[in-house]
């Protein structure tokens, strides 16, 4: 799994943002010895405050290697990807830097994670991009993060405790606490103003995109209800989780030959479901106004983010209820702060697994489950989260 033809194991892009330093700080304490990993930016100083600072923390950290990288220059992605195995990118919204890094590491060979959340923007890199990928056999994995490593690898979790063979319907259900920062809120606010886009590109990715011969695999399309099961009301998330979801269940017959998705958040009372409601549905008319957008955006500066005092009191838990065989199974995933303390932790160790373990042979763009599986889900129950069947 060593590659000396590559100068760095594992290399981060916007180390100097919020959830970038995350990132850094978490792989300075629990990359293992010998992982050659360096820093990537376009600010010099800033890289330089950032290496001081883990420096702190791991005294190995002195000498890390920073890297001048920028995505308005090719060349500069270009030797990034060259020189190393993997790439972690935390620079968004994506769909406005994201695909430069992509296409470098796609032409290079170089595996490539991020925390993206922006479904037009994953649609459109499988577009341009998978089939590139796919020939030089680097593998693309996008929704490295709370999107959408809890709902894709937990809904794999919950499926490999029924039958094997047999039709599965398979609901999540999600509840968190927590606080955005202003990376994560500019990315959903401009992910709403680009509904045409997202629906365009969307189709393009439908006419491309094989179907598994001989096997079923569909979202469940089922209207807020309250929900036996988990105790709550049950609310339809038009996130991109389900889409990943659907997506390694058609890459993976494990998944069985009939199976469906419902992906949903789940709410208490009924009072505090309408309300987040019309707030999302405030946000989405608002962001189709250029003047109420920019407004909106300008509420959060880049780089901020919630507090360690705010961070140390978020906490997320996905239930997974699964029918097959005549078999039912309740499973559950769960963790702390979901945006960043665990998006971070969940990023660094995508890269590490695709860096150091042994894993299916998979490129082009693929999903976390269908890249790396039970590997990564060990790598995470080993730093506290949790996979559990109820």
């Amino acid at each position: 799994m060593a590659d000396s033809s590559r100068t760095h194991d594992v290399v981060l892009f916007g180390a100097t943002g919020f959830t970038g330093g995350l990132t850094a700080d978490y792989l300075a304490r629990n990359a293992p010895e010998g992982c050659r990993w360096a820093l990537a930016g376009r600010n010099q100083a800033k890289l330089e405050g950032l290496r001081s600072r883990l420096t702190e923390v791991n005294q190995a950290c002195a000498e890390m290697p920073l890297l001048r990288c920028d995505v308005g220059e090719p060349a500069s992605l270009r030797e990034v990807a060259e020189s190393a195995r993997v790439v972690i990118t935390t620079v968004g919204p994506y769909i406005n830097y994201g695909e430069p890094l992509v296409a470098a590491c796609a032409e290079a060979g170089t595996d490539y994670t991020d925390l993206t959340g922006e479904p037009e923007f994953v649609d459109l890199m499988y577009v341009r991009h998978h089939a590139r990928a796919a020939e030089t056999g680097a593998r693309l994995v996008h929704a490295c993060g709370f999107d959408s490593i809890p709902h894709d690898l937990g809904a794999l979790y919950a499926v490999e405790q029924l039958p094997e063979g047999v039709p599965i319907e398979l609901k999540g259900f999600v509840t968190a606490g927590g606080k955005p920062s202003a990376g994560t809120f500019h990315s959903a606010i401009t992910g709403f103003s680009r509904v045409r886009g997202m629906t365009k590109v969307a189709a393009q990715r439908k006419e491309m995109e094989p179907r598994p011969p001989g096997r079923t695999v569909r979202g469940d399309r089922s209207k807020p209800y309250r929900d036996s099961d988990v105790g709550a009301w049950a609310l339809p998330l038009p996130t991109i989780d389900p889409q990943v979801v659907l997506r390694s269940a058609r890459a993976l017959e494990r998944y069985g030959p009939d199976f469906s998705y419902g992906h949903f958040a789940a709410v208490k009372r009924l009072p505090v479901a309408v309300a987040g409601v019309a707030g999302v549905a405030s946000l989405f008319t608002l962001a189709q106004i250029p003047p109420a957008r920019d407004f909106l955006l300008g509420r959060m500066e880049s780089g901020e983010g919630p507090s360690p005092e705010e961070r140390e009191k978020g906490w997320f838990k996905v239930k997974f209820v699964g029918k097959g065989g005549g078999e039912k199974v309740i499973t559950e995933v769960s963790g702390g702060d979901p945006g960043y303390g665990e998006t971070s932790k969940m990023l660094a160790e995508a890269a590490l697994c695709l860096a150091h373990d042994e894993l299916p042979d998979t490129a082009g763009q693929v999903t976390t489950a269908q890249a790396m599986g039970r590997p990564l889900i060990e790598r995470l129950e080993r730093r506290g989260i949790s996979f559990s069947r109820l």
